[in-house]
């Protein structure tokens, strides 16, 4: 099989995301790791299949290695892993200078659009992950962040 596709998104800190302690608050990554998987599902994906499939997250498990602070230029490193059956195994690194504050590994779930029920991945969608050649397209520009989405794309994080 050939290496994935590396899906890189830029993330925005804003004021919501800190918490007590002055640094984002844990339950703040999970809602980063779906914007990123599902943007690297959009990016990925054959339109007919983005549009008769969704993904619903059934377990995360994150290593919090360095607190992420307000100002802090983070990018979220994604990749699927593996495919079994209607699951999907991806693994999401946030990097900040190209060092690793947080390490994601997550499964999903597959689901028809229509009927709501798990859906298996065709070969046909699994190798738009795993492509013969690898993109070489830019970072996904998240929209929402006020900063420009690839000034918080540095040159380590490549």
């Amino acid at each position: 099989m050939t290496p994935p596709h590396l899906h890189t998104f830029a993330v925005c800190i804003t004021d919501d995301d800190i918490d007590f302690m002055g640094h984002v608050n844990n339950a703040v990554y999970l809602r980063w790791v779906q914007d990123a998987v599902i943007a690297h599902w959009r990016r990925v994906g054959p339109a007919e299949a983005i549009a008769s499939h969704l993904w619903i997250a059934l377990k995360h498990e994150i290593t919090y290695r360095k607190p992420a602070y307000l100002g802090d230029k983070l990018v979220a490193h994604v990749r699927l892993d593996r495919v079994r059956r209607e699951s999907a195994f991806f693994e999401t690194l946030f990097k900040r200078c190209g060092e690793v504050i947080a390490e994601v590994q997550s499964r999903w779930c597959c689901v028809d659009a229509s009927s709501r029920s798990p859906a298996r991945i065709s070969r046909d969608i699994e190798q738009c992950f795993f492509p013969e050649q690898s993109l070489s397209a830019p970072p996904e520009i998240n929209r929402a962040c006020p900063v420009d989405g690839m000034s918080a794309m540095l040159p380590d994080d490549r």
